[in-house]
């Protein structure tokens, strides 16, 4: 926003993980209440985290400023894992679940959701995955290379760098077709299973944000939308523009909220 020359004032960020995101958007819901320019970054891990977390955040509350960017999940494995490609590693998945250790991001996340999915797509039962979450995108590479996990899904983001070094295999990307830029990884379709997921983020407004403030947010996000640094930002990241701004953007919270539950539902991850 600075070098787009919407905004520029100064800014104050703290980062809080834990659980799926719920702690620190809980924390949030709590402090930042009311006040006229706090805002939350948030997405569709979060979603599933609350219900699983049986998390007391409530999405509806806050003020539904932007969503932003779409990221694509990735399965990878080891270098020289006898896994070359996802129909091999959805072969050792089948043949013992249990032996097999993926890691990713929080339990009830997309990346355990496109898990799930793969599992649903190959007939292999969802409660007998072992599925490891990790505190973060390097912590699942680090599982990988030093074989504690058989593989792991998380954003292209977080593994492409360690695929160039050749220190990860990527075996699929859940997008619908092939991406551009990375017209060598084969999409979870191309081998038969139908899984298609995307971990979306957007920014939420204080709890009883003003009505004044809240418009003047959509705008600058509105804004920075079309603006080529964001743009150079997005290229940069290998993030998909999904924008969607205002009430547009709460329309899908509730209907991704009913949608990723449904999910969780049904793959025997939540009840």
């Amino acid at each position: 926003m600075k070098q787009a020359d919407i905004y520029t004032g100064t800014v104050n960020f703290s980062n809080k993980g834990g659980a799926g995101g719920t702690i620190g958007l809980s924390d949030f819901q709590r402090s930042q209440q009311g006040k006229p320019d706090a805002l939350a970054v948030f997405g569709a891990i979060t979603v599933g985290a609350i219900t699983l977390n049986s998390s007391p955040v409530d999405l509806s509350k806050f003020k539904p400023v932007a969503r932003l960017t779409a990221e694509y999940l990735v399965l990878a494995v080891k270098e020289d894992s006898p896994y070359k490609t996802l129909e091999d590693f959805v072969a050792a998945l089948k043949s013992d679940p249990g032996a097999t250790a993926v890691g990713g991001g929080s339990a009830g996340g997309v990346d355990h959701i496109a898990l799930a999915l793969l599992a649903q797509s190959a007939d292999v039962p969802v409660p007998s995955l072992n599925y490891i979450p990790q505190t973060a995108g390097a912590d699942t590479v680090i599982g990988i290379v030093n074989g504690t996990l058989q593989a792991g899904i998380s954003g292209i983001s977080e593994f492409q760098q360690f695929a160039e070094e050749g220190r990860i295999r990527i075996l699929g990307i859940t997008t619908a077709e092939r991406m551009k830029g990375l017209e060598d990884i084969p999409t979870f379709k191309e081998a038969g299973y139908d899984v298609e997921i995307a971990n979306w983020r957007g920014i939420l407004g204080s709890v009883d944000m003003p009505e004044a403030n809240y418009k003047e947010w959509v705008e600058r996000f509105s804004q920075l939308d079309q603006s080529d640094a964001w743009h150079a930002v997005l290229e940069r990241q290998g993030w998909d523009a999904y924008f969607l701004p205002g009430e547009e953007f709460g329309e899908f919270i509730v209907s991704e909220s009913s949608r990723i539950n449904q999910i969780l539902q049904d793959a025997g991850l939540s009840k």
